[in-house]
């Protein structure tokens, strides 16, 4: 028995092996791409699956295709959604034609071939399955569809549980004080607790403006066809679709206002990879604080211990490095790299088409996945288990000179300054050089330079 079939499109003949359930313009796209060895995102995947049964319930109830076929193409992507061999029929690469035509042809085969079978009729895979359809909105109704998904389901939630692990540290390390940094250099107290509840706060203002793109990242290109005009498709098809797509996905999406916009450029896309960008800074602030004061620990800050996960060298014995914080920079990184192509790839709207929608789906929904991911490993593996260390807390705060500024308003700066300066060069405490330098009582100084108190506003 062969390995190979020979199958035919408007090009002519193709060999395709023998069990793939994808035809001929998909195997073109196997020979004409061999780039990255990448296929597009199992997500993306999920969603132009969803997509393609959505549109079929839509063409069955407008009575432009028939019963049989539209049942027998929702049951082939229920079956492929269901399946732990889903992405072995979705071989394209990720660096293919910019219109995603490939990928959309990829789906039209697979889910033909399966639906030909299940229906006993032929199903063809452009005038069935493609139905109302162009790769030239389907691709970026897919874009937004997968990134709404993951989005709402993924990060968000994930964002939220890193807010709220934050902020239940931050009530149990309320009453531990630590020197204050501007510059990387001491400055005046404050609570541990403030710190942390800075970093929640900056997670939550990445939440707020993430919902804010919402409900234009579920606005669908779906219904314009190939440049926006609609041609071929039902006049209530777009509607259709997007209510029977809302069933499926739980979620509410809604046709666009303009479909010219949606299939021409990507800003939408542009702008929820700008705040994923702006919420991998925010994590890298907060990854980065916490390799700070986990530094060490005989000759860093060694403020915290944060959990001891793997071993830290191959030749060091004892050494244990902070990995968690250290992969979370690696993938806010990852993210401002994939915001930096994806604007890129937005500049490439020709008229009625841009041409670089495989990649904004590709570094679109890596950005989303990898910030879910590390959100919850930073929250459960480094914030949530790290232990403080009291002891090293006060050493620093009761050598920190600049404690000396509480006295600004009694003394005035430039004595301060002299007493600051003092204690630095002789290394010892500021309390005991202000009162050698002022008419001050070691009372008065034990209350006025209290680093507790000096960390209320």
């Amino acid at each position: 028995m062969s390995d190979i079939r020979i199958e035919k499109d408007s090009m002519g003949e193709l060999e395709v092996p023998t069990n793939a359930l994808y035809s001929a313009q998909t195997q073109r796209a196997i020979n004409n791409f061999p780039i990255s060895g990448q296929a597009m995102p199992e997500n993306f995947i999920r969603a132009l699956l969803n997509a393609k049964a959505a549109a079929a319930l839509a063409n069955k109830k407008l009575g432009v295709i028939s019963e049989n076929h539209a049942d027998a193409i929702v049951k082939a992507a229920d079956e492929l959604l269901a399946s732990t061999t889903l992405m072995q029929h979705f071989p394209v690469d990720i660096f293919q034609t910019g219109s995603g035509t490939s990928s959309n042809m990829n789906a039209n085969e697979v889910l033909a071939t399966m639906a030909s079978n299940i229906c006993g009729e032929l199903v063809s895979p452009n005038d069935h399955v493609n139905y109302g359809q162009s790769s030239n909105d389907i691709i970026p109704s897919t874009i937004h569809i997968s990134a709404a998904v993951s989005l709402k389901k993924e990060l968000l939630p994930a964002l939220e549980y890193l807010a709220n692990s934050i902020r239940n540290k931050a009530e149990l390390v309320h009453d531990h004080v630590k020197t204050g940094r501007t510059h990387l250099m001491d400055a005046m107290p404050v609570r541990m607790s403030q710190s942390l509840n800075s970093w929640a706060t900056q997670i939550e203002q990445n939440i707020t403006q993430l919902k804010a793109q919402q409900s234009a990242i579920q606005s669908l290109a779906q219904g314009g066809t190939a440049v926006g005009t609609g041609i071929n498709a039902h006049p209530e098809f777009a509607d259709t679709f997007a209510k029977e797509l809302s069933t499926r996905l739980d979620m509410e999406f809604t046709p666009a206002d303009n479909f010219f916009a949606h299939i021409g450029s990507q800003d939408i896309a542009v702008a929820l990879s700008g705040q994923l960008k702006t919420t991998a800074v925010s994590l890298l602030k907060i990854a980065n604080d916490l390799r700070w004061m986990n530094s060490g620990p005989l000759a860093g800050l060694g403020e915290i211990e944060l959990e001891a996960l793997q071993p830290g060298s191959s030749i060091m014995p004892g050494k244990v490095n902070p990995v968690i914080p250290e992969a979370t920079a690696m993938v806010a990184a990852q993210v401002i790299g994939n915001d930096t192509a994806i604007t890129v790839a937005g500049q490439s709207g020709n008229f009625e088409l841009n041409v670089m929608l495989p990649l904004v789906a590709q570094n679109l929904l890596q950005s989303l996945t990898l910030l879910s991911n590390s959100s919850r490993l930073l929250a459960d593996k480094a914030i949530s288990s790290f232990k403080v260390n009291e002891e090293k807390l006060q050493e620093a705060l009761s050598r920190n000179p600049i404690l000396v500024t509480a006295l600004n308003p009694i003394i005035g700066y430039l004595k301060a300054a002299d007493i600051a300066k003092q204690a630095y060069k002789e290394g010892r405490p500021v309390i005991d050089v202000a009162q050698e330098n002022t008419d001050l009582s070691r009372e008065e100084l034990l209350d006025l330079l209290n680093p507790a108190k000096l960390t209320l506003a």
